[in-house]
């Protein structure tokens, strides 16, 4: 599908491929709704926060969304900072703060700083994905025990060893039972991974995981924890009813907690949007749009003291590959969540809290991806992959905010050497059958916004020299972002051509 194509039959409506979106959207459902209740379980809060907080993304946010086969909901991007955020302030103080977070997010739209948060250094964000990668896998092997997770990833790091050596399979009891469960889902979810014949590709681990988990626990009446979620799903839907909700946003620190959600789901949104980009050659993403809409989505999650959400790969690469054509599939995804939560919470109260525990240690383990720091070292020096390192270390050993922070900071050490020349021109010539975009200057994330401006309204049926001759230094941000859009517009079958240094533009590892 060209991408001309694919904006006339955007224009035609979302119902232009009912039959491939309604498929993609039960496949999306199937693997949202484990990952949904198991996010919600590694944020310290009830499952039932993370089930809404899919709705919205569905329903709403699928319906306004900037980059139309992107599916939003609650993700594990945020669910360290959420955890520490109940911790210390309560479940109560989260509505509040996540619906200023999506105020935030629609000025941000609404002042079309959307290119700013794809300015983001690459190292920064794998390094925080990482990190947090990490945490869960750590939080989460407690819940493989039926235990609670420690207040801290040092802590719990600390504590893992006396788990292992406290069991005792000779005298199997509760403890003993709900880690069997747990290793029952993870082997069931790789191995069907691994092995699944070609005609099921599209049939999710996880699901069959949690399928084989819960008939285990069910049929041998295990004495393991299980889900709690409300009778009516009607019940976690529920709106403030006095002045006094608002009372936790006269907490200054409350505000920084804002700010930081707003910043990190933003960020992980387009990271995203642009990964999903990168599968198709369908519409492009409109980021000021997408931003919009994600800080709609949040602002209503907070209203329904639900989890905050962010575009999440993974269920975006699941509705991509099940052959999703618009954005029905995405709307269609929160109604089936709807629909099975409304009619059988009974069948979610069997699920065995282990085997959620077990999805997410998988989940955070794919985070912890070394292909990036081995990609950013190969392709762009020990720089980027020591703000790599250094912020996944940080994320893990302090908090979100500090690895984040000082990430961006190092990050500005790439322009040091440059600092008298950072200005970047950007030139558009025409050369009768072909478009030339000559860039002048130091090519780093400062002129990055402006640079992604030029390249993304190149037509798709247009070639594009370009040029870099006359390119003094690149810093791996903007290699990254250049590189990633030559990759598209090849895919897409453009004979585009690269003059100058082209030895720094080199293929980017594809999304997990």
């Amino acid at each position: 599908m060209t991408a001309s194509t694919a904006m006339g039959e955007e224009r035609r409506g979302i119902f232009a491929h009912f039959g491939r979106d309604l498929t993609a959207s039960i496949v999306v459902f199937l693997v949202a709704m484990p990952l949904c209740m198991g996010i919600a379980i590694a944020s310290g809060v009830p499952p039932e926060k993370g089930l809404v907080t899919g709705i919205i993304g569905g329903l709403v946010v699928g319906l306004l969304a900037g980059s139309p086969l992107q599916v939003s909901g609650p993700a594990a991007g945020l669910a360290v900072i959420v955890f520490e955020f109940v911790r210390e302030n309560g479940l109560q103080a989260l509505g509040p703060v996540l619906l200023l977070a999506g105020l935030l997010q629609l000025l941000a739209g609404a002042l079309k700083l959307g290119g700013l948060f794809r300015a983001i250094s690459p190292a920064v964000v794998h390094g925080m994905l990482a990190g947090i990668g990490a945490l869960i896998v750590i939080g989460q092997f407690h819940i493989l025990f039926d235990a609670k997770p420690m207040s801290s990833g040092l802590q719990n790091l600390a504590a893992m060893p006396g788990r292992v050596f406290g069991l005792d399979f000779s005298n199997a009891a509760a403890t003993e039972m709900a880690l069997l469960i747990g290793v029952l889902t993870i082997v069931v979810m790789l191995g069907w991974e691994k092995l699944r014949p070609r005609s099921l590709t599209l049939v999710p681990g996880a699901l069959l995981g949690v399928l084989a988990a819960t008939a285990a626990a069910w049929g041998l009446g295990l004495d393991v924890a299980r889900i709690q979620v409300p009778t009516s799903i009607a019940a976690a839907f529920a709106m403030p009813t006095s002045l006094a909700w608002f009372a936790p946003l006269a907490n200054p620190a409350l505000l920084v907690a804002a700010l930081a959600i707003a910043f990190i789901a933003s960020a992980e949104t387009l990271l995203s949007a642009a990964a999903v980009d990168r599968m198709h050659n369908g519409v492009r993403t409109k980021y000021d749009k997408e931003l919009r809409a994600q800080g709609i989505g949040n602002l209503l999650c907070g209203l329904f003291g639900a989890l905050p959400m962010t575009g999440v790969i993974v269920r975006s690469s699941a509705n991509v590959q099940a052959g999703a054509q618009t954005r029905l599939s995405t709307i269609l995804h929160g109604a089936w969540i709807l629909g099975f939560v409304a009619l059988l919470p009974w069948l979610l109260r069997e699920v065995p809290m282990a085997a959620l525990g077990g999805i997410l240690v998988v989940t955070g383990w794919r985070l912890v991806s070394l292909k990036h720091v081995t990609h950013l070292f190969k392709a762009h020096g020990p720089l980027p992959a020591a703000i790599w390192a250094v912020t996944f270390v940080l994320v893990v050993t302090t908090d979100l905010l500090t690895g984040v922070l000082v990430g961006l900071a190092l990050s500005v050490v790439e322009l040091l050497p440059h600092a008298r020349h950072l200005r970047l021109k950007v030139h558009e010539h025409d050369e009768g059958d072909a478009t030339r975009v000559a860039l002048t200057g130091a090519a780093t994330f400062v002129g990055l916004t402006r640079l992604n401006a030029v390249l993304e309204k190149q037509p798709a049926n247009r070639p594009v020299h370009l040029d870099l001759d006359r390119v003094k230094a690149m810093d791996h941000t903007t290699a990254e972002t250049l590189s990633e859009w030559i990759s598209r517009r090849r895919l897409g079958g453009e004979s585009d051509r690269v003059t100058g240094p082209a030895a720094i533009l080199r293929p980017l590892p594809l999304p997990a």
